[in-house]
């Protein structure tokens, strides 16, 4: 049987795959052609390959990935190119995305959480003070798992910023809009903690109560909405978030 030269690929075509392939996975994001030929000629200080050679390459490789049953390919999108999951195994990562949302899902953060959606928009002091403790590090992996985003500052002392769900949250509690979320016996039961914390579900539930109108230039609350900063007191914080 005679094989037909160029039926394997050069040294220098293997080369060429592997630092596509290295680059499109480390880069996370789109990375264009004339990027991988800028890096291959900084490094080399050669001649970079063509973006024909280029993306000639990426279709070998995903042929490579196709004949070799690997869960990747390389998609060209919008003028770059990206390494994505190949379609077979996204119910797969569907589900271990909602695992791990369930598994790093603590306490802690369910009840960060909570504070935010039912007080939202809201911010770090407030969050604070209902929590009793300082829920920066929630509130960081919260943003980290894209549940919680900055939506603005408030007008009260320091402008600290406010905290509000985004869409995934809907998507991974299976809401359709914030007004779908539970009551508060609702929550109890969730959290199957019979001592739930009355206060604190008091708290949860501010945002359902009329605010005080401003008197000769100040805003005036009692109670709780008081202790929560309307009057900037607690939500100065020396004006750090």
């Amino acid at each position: 049987m005679e094989v037909s030269e160029g039926a394997f690929p050069s040294q220098a075509d293997k080369r060429l795959h592997r630092i596509i392939e290295g680059l499109t996975f480390a880069a996370g994001d789109i990375v264009s052609p004339a990027q991988i030929a800028d890096v291959i000629a900084e490094v080399t200080g050669g001649e970079p390959p063509s973006e024909e050679e280029i993306l000639s390459a990426v279709d070998e490789l995903n042929d490579s990935f196709a004949a070799n049953n690997r869960g990747v390919r390389i998609q060209k999108w919008a003028g770059g190119l990206q390494m994505t999951t190949g379609r077979e195994v996204a119910p797969y990562l569907k589900t271990f995305r909602e695992q791990t949302h369930e598994r790093r899902l603590s306490r802690s953060l369910m009840e960060t959480l909570a504070i935010v959606a039912y007080r939202q928009p809201t911010t770090k002091p407030e969050v604070d003070y209902v929590r009793g403790v300082d829920a920066d590090y929630a509130l960081r992996k919260l943003l980290g798992m894209d549940l919680v985003d900055v939506v603005g500052r408030s007008d009260s002392v320091g402008r600290p910023m406010l905290y509000g769900t985004t869409d995934d949250f809907l998507t991974a509690f299976g809401l359709n809009s914030l007004d779908d979320l539970p009551d508060l016996r609702e929550v109890e039961e969730l959290l199957d903690d019979p001592a739930f914390d009355k206060e604190r579900a008091e708290l949860l539930m501010l945002r359902e109560l009329p605010v005080s109108p401003s008197v000769n230039g100040n805003e005036e609350a009692s109670g709780t909405e008081a202790a929560h900063g309307s009057n900037g007191a607690v939500t100065n914080n020396s004006g750090q978030e």
